[in-house]
């Protein structure tokens, strides 16, 4: 026999493709901390038809796991709104971002025609 039988190295390497792009995208998400402000009437639960707005406090702006530029967020909001179902956008901010990026983010979102637009809040213990 002089041939060398590549079936089972081809089998393999298509098994751990797709490992690797099942695991992808949970790697992307538990890499962005944000430290979410507490709230008395915070309401636990989330959608999946949530577009998520997240700013972190070095500035860095992630949509829907992909991080984009400040300047850019107007662009990629009009690509994601116009896909989404219910137009429901939340931000998740950290509690050092300013109040102004916040309100941009909200107004650009009221603005390009979302439905719904909350900010994210960790539930307060009472403490």
């Amino acid at each position: 026999m002089a041939d060398i039988n590549m079936i089972p190295l081809i089998d393999v390497s298509l098994i751990l493709l797709i490992i690797f792009m099942v695991i992808t995208p949970f790697l992307v998400q538990s890499q962005i901390q944000v430290n979410l402000p507490k709230a008395s009437s915070a309401i636990k639960g989330g959608d999946d038809n949530t577009l998520k707005v997240q700013l972190t406090a070095d500035g860095a702006v992630t949509v829907e796991g992909k991080q984009i530029k400040f300047q850019r967020l107007e662009k990629e909001l009009i690509l994601r709104l116009s896909k989404s179902y219910k137009k429901t956008v939340l931000v998740e901010a950290d509690k050092t971002v300013s109040v102004e990026k916040v309100v941009f983010v909200l107004d650009t979102a009221k603005k390009l025609g979302a439905g719904k637009i909350g900010i994210a809040v960790k539930p307060d213990d009472g403490k």
